[in-house]
């Protein structure tokens, strides 16, 4: 009950004001880009760590 009230207030709200300040497109890429280098940036050290880690030990 009180989920199908809400989604009716959340259609009202959008008919009365469309623009509401979503996140735009860009946001959203520039948020998929920086993560996405964040992981491969992590992948790359954790690749790197696992290859020479019989070498790394001695330091």
């Amino acid at each position: 009950m009180r989920l199908s009230t809400r989604l009716q207030e959340g259609l009202e709200e959008t008919t009365r004001r469309p623009d509401r300040g979503d996140i735009s497109t860009t946001t959203v890429i520039i948020w998929v880009a920086a993560v996405t280098g964040a992981v491969l940036i992590a992948g790359t050290i954790a690749v790197v760590i696992a290859k020479y880690n019989g070498k790394l030990n001695g330091l």
